[in-house]
């Protein structure tokens, strides 16, 4: 696809998601503006997933953990009484970014296998101390007691929080473009092709995969956020192993190191999921095969075939 076309194709998915309400109120089905919407927080942990395993090849299998954290900074202050979006939404990334800090210094001075297990096996600790808190509802989980409160915004309407979480995501792909296309996106990738040439000449690797790592875990803690919001229910769930491959299966599928490749993956998985869970609950025999055929003959993934593009 030629570049110039880019922007309008993008321009026509985003108004195609703007246009989503509007055809839920006509066909009289509120299910759809449900399903888009956690589509679309999806994306957003799944964008912040590829800027490490994308753009700085780094293979976090751990990275739920930061959307429980966002999701218990929300759920547990309205537990409390603490309702207001301003005092949650920030205190979400704060958390998961104080989590990733601390997981990325740990992890991050090693690499491969070594790499793999250490963020897996924080991800578990973190999924563990979840289900051991009889007070905030252990293994069960526990109700959101009220959606966050934003001045001029109600939550509980849900074409106004569907309309925000859009928002959130087109500000979110600006901003990571302006990111990944300057000086610290070139010198993330430059480390991921040869890490040891880019100490040579005098960058601090670790300190820019370490920034990565964190401000990756400030945005899947806002989709944490996001998520509590939508589902009005926290879960350790959220933490588990197993959202993490997902949300990696996402961005595989979407396309690695392609910025909006990850909101294709996060849509044609959740939509695989809503359409062939229907039929049966082995779903994923058919989402293991594309996967596979993804990898193997769409290296940039769905965004690669269809935008047979360069770069994110």
């Amino acid at each position: 696809m030629p570049s110039r076309a880019r922007p309008v194709v993008l321009g026509v998915g985003f108004l195609g998601l703007a246009l989503v309400p509007v055809l839920a109120a006509v066909l009289n089905e509120p299910f759809y503006l449900d399903l888009f919407r956690r589509i679309m927080i999806f994306a957003i942990a799944a964008v912040s997933l590829d800027l490490i395993l994308g753009f700085g090849g780094m293979v976090s299998f751990g990275h739920a953990a930061y959307l429980g954290v966002g999701a218990y900074a929300v759920a547990v202050p309205a537990f409390y009484g603490i309702e207001s979006g301003l005092v949650q939404w920030p205190l979400a990334m704060l958390a998961s970014a104080a989590a990733a800090f601390v997981i990325g210094a740990v992890s991050l001075r090693t690499s491969g296998m070594s790499f793999i297990m250490i963020t897996l096996a924080f991800a578990q600790m973190f999924y563990y101390l979840g289900i051991s808190i009889n007070a905030w509802g252990g293994d069960d989980g526990m109700r959101l007691a009220h959606r966050s409160r934003l001045p001029a915004l109600d939550l509980g309407n849900a074409t106004v929080f569907y309309y925000l979480v859009l928002a959130i995501l087109i500000v979110l792909l600006w901003l990571g473009h302006r990111l990944v296309h300057a000086r610290f996106g070139t010198v993330l990738r430059a480390a991921r092709s040869n890490e040891p040439r880019m100490r040579a000449i005098g960058f601090s690797t670790l300190r820019y995969k370490l920034v990565a790592f964190v401000l990756a875990g400030a945005v899947c803690g806002l989709a944490g956020a996001l998520l509590t919001n939508q589902t009005d229910y926290l879960t350790p769930s959220y933490m588990h192993w197993t959202r993490s491959g997902e949300i990696m299966v996402m961005v595989i599928l979407g396309g690695m190191g392609t910025l909006f490749g990850p909101v294709l993956g996060a849509a044609a998985y959740l939509l695989l999921e809503d359409t062939l869970s229907a039929w049966t609950v082995h779903w994923q025999i058919v989402l293991g095969p594309l996967l596979v055929l993804v990898v193997l003959y769409a290296r940039r993934g769905l965004y690669g075939l269809l935008a047979g593009a360069r770069d994110g």
